[in-house]
C-alpha cells in the first residue's frame, strides 16, 4: 500500500504541477477554463473505469515496451537492477502506481489551481515589476506563499490512493507477497479486503485478520494525517 502511494505520488505531484502551472500562468483564458473544468471533472470519473482503462490500456503498454526494456537497460546495474526483475507480466506494483497517479492528479492539480488563482495579483506583479521571469515568480513568490495548501493537496492525493482498491485490484497481480522488484505482482491492503471479505466466515480468523488489516489501514492513514499537520505547522512557522 505505501509503496504503490508513494510511486503515485512521484508521478502525480511533477504532472499535475506542471498542469496547474500552465492553466495559471501561460494558457489563454479561453483555453485555461474549458482545460481547468475537464481536469477537476475527471475527479468524478468511478475508480472501476480507472482499473478498467488501466487493464486494458496500461498492462499490454507494459507487458510489450516498458517491463521488457526496462529489464534489458536496467535490470543489469548493480543496486538498481532488482527493482526491474521479474516476467514481463504487465501486472504489478508500477502499473497500480501509473493508474494511481492519473487518479490521483485532478485532486492535486486541482487544488494547486484554486490556491495559485487566490494568491494575491499584487504580490505576483511586484515580483514581475522587479524583473522576474514567470518560473522565478513561481519558484520564489508563489510556492512559499502557498506552501501550506499545496501540502494538504497532496496529502488530500495521498489519502485517495491509500484507499483505493478497485482500481488498483484490477492491475496489481493480487498475490500475497511483497517483492522488490517493480514489475512483480502484490496486494494492498485495501484490494486484498475487497478480494477476501466475501469468503470469510463470520467468527473466523481470517475474517478478524482482514478487520486487523483494515485496522492497520487506518493506522497509517492516521500517520499520514499527522505528518501532513506536522509539516503544515512547520510551514507556518
Amino acid at each position: 500500500s505505501v509503496m504503490t502511494t508513494l510511486l503515485a505520488l512521484v508521478f502525480a505531484v511533477p504532472l499535475a504541477f506542471g498542469i496547474a502551472f500552465w492553466l495559471v500562468e501561460m494558457a489563454p483564458a479561453m483555453v485555461a477554463g474549458p482545460i481547468g473544468m475537464a481536469v477537476q471533472l475527471l475527479a468524478a470519473v468511478p475508480s472501476i473505469i480507472f482499473g478498467m482503462w488501466g487493464f486494458f490500456v496500461i498492462v499490454p503498454v507494459m507487458a510489450h515496451y516498458v517491463q521488457p526494456w526496462a529489464r534489458v537497460h536496467l535490470g543489469h546495474i548493480p543496486g538498481v537492477g532488482m527493482f526491474f526483475q521479474g516476467a514481463p507480466y504487465g501486472t504489478g506494483m508500477l502499473t497500480a502506481g501509473l493508474v494511481l497517479a492519473v487518479m490521483v492528479t485532478p485532486f492535486v492539480c486541482a487544488v494547486m489551481r484554486d490556491v495559485f488563482v487566490a494568491m494575491p495579483a499584487q504580490i505576483r506583479e511586484s515580483a514581475y515589476g522587479l524583473g522576474a521571469t514567470r518560473w522565478e515568480v513561481m519558484r520564489s513568490v508563489t510556492l512559499p506563499w502557498s506552501r501550506p495548501a499545496l501540502i494538504g493537496g497532496i496529502m488530500l492525493g495521498m489519502g485517495r490512493a491509500l484507499g483505493e482498491t478497485m482500481a488498483v485490484t484490477f492491475v496489481i497481480g493480487n498475490t500475497n507477497r511483497i517483492g522488490w522488484s517493480l514489475f512483480s505482482p502484490g496486494n494492498t491492503i485495501a484490494s486484498l479486503i475487497a478480494l477476501e471479505f466475501p469468503e470469510s466466515p463470520a467468527g473466523s480468523l481470517k475474517l478478524a485478520s482482514l478487520l486487523a488489516l483494515g485496522f492497520i489501514l487506518m493506522v497509517i492513514s492516521f500517520l499520514t494525517l499527522a505528518c501532513s499537520r506536522l509539516l503544515l505547522r512547520r510551514g507556518g512557522a
